[in-house]
């Protein structure tokens, strides 16, 4: 069974973030993720991680101005020295914290920005990113977002990530396997696991279309998740679902499942 992984920014939100660490770990959880973790210093997100015997396995380069629609800046045309920035606060985080990987979102296509130029600015900035965290041992994730739940984000599609994985070259580029977003924008989502699972560096889950429990909905994770034993997938399945009601009732699916 996979290792999994409660996503604080989307569970147990009931409680303030700071609180949401010990429930997630009374409720059987070794790991979390979330979105972002800079409304805390690296030194007390630390803190609660320790306290409460938790791995943190991702979280999210800085990604703009968040509350005013943006959602990324590496394919930002102009927004380079924000992004260098980005990278230097969010070292701090996982050097503090031991995480392995940080997701670099790409964000919302400019509307005044030729394609060309935005793809061009992706590459650059995913390759510098690339080269920084290596030399701490620091994965930098890539995530194809569907269009219906963020339109006009940048990247959407398995086949651009992994082109963009094979072009750059950089060993510490990974693709995160969200079966939500694949469900939405592609489907097939067994079929396309197998195919680009080599790139495979994190998953995520969530119920389509609706995104609560892994219980409901159209895709079958009791067959997902033999597959990803079939496999022999070693990383975490982070649950990036929001519960249909309160966090700890909807847990009847990952009662004694979790492996870590």
């Amino acid at each position: 069974m996979p290792n999994f992984a409660a996503n604080l920014s989307t569970m147990f939100t009931e409680v303030p973030f700071p609180e949401r660490f010990s429930l997630a770990a009374q409720a059987g959880f070794t790991a979390v993720e979330f979105l972002f973790p800079y409304s805390l210093s690296p030194d007390a997100l630390a803190g609660l991680l320790e306290k409460n015997q938790l791995r943190l396995v991702l979280f999210n380069l800085p990604a703009g101005k968040w509350e005013q629609g943006e959602r990324g800046l590496t394919a930002l045309p102009g927004r380079e020295s924000e992004f260098m920035e980005g990278l230097e606060l969010a070292l701090g985080y996982a050097k503090a914290t031991n995480c392995p990987l940080v997701h670099a979102m790409a964000g919302i296509k400019p509307t005044t920005a030729p394609r060309d130029a935005v793809e061009q600015t992706y590459k650059a900035n995913l390759g510098l990113a690339a080269d920084f965290f290596a030399d701490h041992g620091i994965k930098v994730a890539l995530e194809p977002i569907n269009h219906r739940s963020m339109p006009g984000y940048f990247l959407h599609s398995l086949q651009q990530a992994a082109g963009y994985i094979q072009e750059l070259g950089k060993p510490n580029l990974a693709l995160q396997f969200d079966f939500f977003h694949v469900q939405m924008e592609e489907g097939c989502v067994s079929l396309k696991f197998k195919e680009y699972f080599p790139l495979v560096g994190h998953c995520q889950i969530a119920s389509a279309p609706e995104r609560h429990e892994p219980d409901g909905g159209e895709l079958n994770y009791a067959y997902i998740f033999e597959l990803l034993d079939t496999l022999n997938y070693q990383g975490y399945v982070g649950c990036e679902y929001t519960p249909a009601g309160e966090t700890l009732a909807g847990l009847s699916w990952f009662q004694g499942r979790n492996k870590a």
